[in-house]
């Protein structure tokens, strides 16, 4: 009985990957300022996946979709580096699976971990978090991948039945040998922080980098209290002129003196 992930047609056993282009996949948009420059489709059982490669100011990253057979869509988002990563990971997590004892039938829920997790990593990249998780159900064996973002955020999941890990690291492979495994984006050196006193409070501006791009991040600290803002290097500019045209306000009012702005 082969391996599929839960409510998997079993006559669809086979994996396929296809060259396929934006216009056959209906409903898939590109956002404002993305390129897509590559896809891939796999046939994973009932499952389809997406695999793009795509590029914006920011730089180079993956998208992974999966369609499951109801036409649910679940995705997740690697940087070209940890998708490299990811490829490692599904070479060792198919080296694991061919060595575990194939199933003749229903698995023996005695024999089973508690959590149905057979083999587990973890894969770290700025503020996202990666959990690889080939598990075991009563339908079958599957790697779970899922995507966390620090402070919260939602949490992105898609599920790769255990037969197709090769097939899913070759066309990462495929994608990496054309494109490398450089995440792109901004390669100078940032600009160190800076810091102002004002009365009692302190101003700490600093500049930082993660895989969504540059920001500023502007700290407001004082005893027993501190908050901040959060800056894309994108509306620097904006916030500028802003300030600037706040200040030519406040300028222009002080030099009419109070007789004169009162008329």
């Amino acid at each position: 009985m082969a391996d599929r992930e839960g409510g998997e047609d079993s006559s669809q056993q086979g994996q396929t990957t296809y060259e396929v282009s934006p216009s056959d996949m209906p409903g898939w948009q590109q956002q404002v300022g993305e390129q897509e420059l590559a896809t891939k489709m796999l046939q994973i059982q009932s499952k389809r996946f997406y695999i793009d490669v795509k590029q914006n100011r920011r730089g180079r990253f993956m998208k992974v979709a999966e369609i499951g057979a109801d036409g649910r869509r679940n995705q997740v988002f690697l940087a070209l580096s940890t998708a490299a990563e990811f490829r490692d990971h599904l070479s060792l997590f198919s080296d694991f699976y061919a060595n575990l004892v194939p199933r003749s039938g229903p698995p023996n829920p005695d024999t089973l971990p508690e959590d149905g997790k057979l083999k587990s990593e973890t894969m770290v990249k700025d503020n996202r978090r990666y959990y690889l998780d080939l598990k075991e159900n009563s339908r079958g064996r599957f790697l779970r991948v899922s995507q966390t973002i620090a402070r919260g955020g939602p949490r992105c999941q898609i599920a790769i039945p255990a037969q197709g890990m090769i097939e899913f690291r070759d066309a990462l492979q495929e994608l990496l040998d054309e494109f490398g495994t450089d995440d792109g984006g901004y390669k100078g050196e940032l600009p160190e922080g800076r810091h102002m006193r004002v009365e009692n409070k302190n101003f700490y501006f600093d500049i930082g980098q993660n895989n969504r791009g540059i920001y500023m991040r502007i700290s407001e600290v004082k005893t027993n209290f501190r908050t901040a803002i959060t800056i894309p290097e994108k509306s620097w500019s904006r916030f500028r002129d802003i300030f600037a045209d706040y200040v030519d306000k406040m300028k222009d009012g002080g030099e009419k003196g109070p007789s004169e702005s009162n008329k």
